[in-house]
């Protein structure tokens, strides 16, 4: 039987820096526009990082994830939105001692990790679940701040992608669906207003 493929896409990256190429999106305005480009190209989801419109950098603020989403709301309300939540969870150990913060670092309590969840109330948004190497950084995510921050997106009425990089996180995953931290798929589906028992829950990946 022929299985839908929805396709998702990712319009800024995580790690692309202006001097890598000209082409990345930085102001919302920008973004909005690449995200509907990739609408018009036959995305059915976007997942967005945004970025500091001065200095090209990532960036947490509200305000910016605020002026996408309502561009794109506007725009094309069919779209699945799906911003990210990484960003606030980067650690960078100083090199004369590693448990102190190096410059750059942005590790930041959970639930500031997902303050534009609860403002913005998106359809899906990501959620990391582990702690990973990230170019010559690290991103820490303990289940427990990940428990901390499933909360408040099920509180915002979201659903969670779950982003799964190794066997652990599947067994993560299903820890936290067994204690009701995360929706069952079944959970979700009615959030979605899918009725068939079998409908597939598509969660795009990045």
């Amino acid at each position: 039987m022929d299985q839908p493929t929805i396709l998702t896409c990712a319009v800024t990256g995580n790690l692309t820096k202006p001097d890598q190429t000209p082409h990345l999106p930085i102001t919302p305005a920008q973004i909005a526009t690449a995200c509907l480009d990739a609408a018009k190209a036959g995305a059915a989801a976007v997942h967005i990082h945004v970025r500091d419109p001065q200095t090209g950098r990532p960036s947490m603020e509200v305000e910016l994830y605020a002026q996408v989403v309502n561009e794109l709301r506007r725009r094309r309300p069919d779209l699945i939105v799906n911003p990210t939540t990484g960003p606030g969870g980067r650690f960078i150990p100083s090199d004369e001692d590693p448990k102190v913060a190096a410059p750059g670092s942005t590790l930041s309590v959970p639930e500031q990790r997902v303050r534009h969840i609860t403002a913005l109330r998106p359809d899906i948004c990501s959620l990391d679940l582990n702690t990973m190497n990230s170019g010559d950084e690290v991103v820490i995510n303990t289940p427990k701040n990940v428990r901390r921050m499933a909360k408040v997106i099920r509180e915002a009425g979201a659903v969670p992608e779950l982003e799964c990089f190794d066997t652990g996180d599947l067994v993560l995953a299903q820890q936290l669906i067994a204690d009701g931290t995360l929706a069952t798929p079944a959970q979700a589906r009615r959030r979605w207003g899918l009725r068939e028992a079998n409908a597939p829950l598509v969660m795009p990946v990045q």
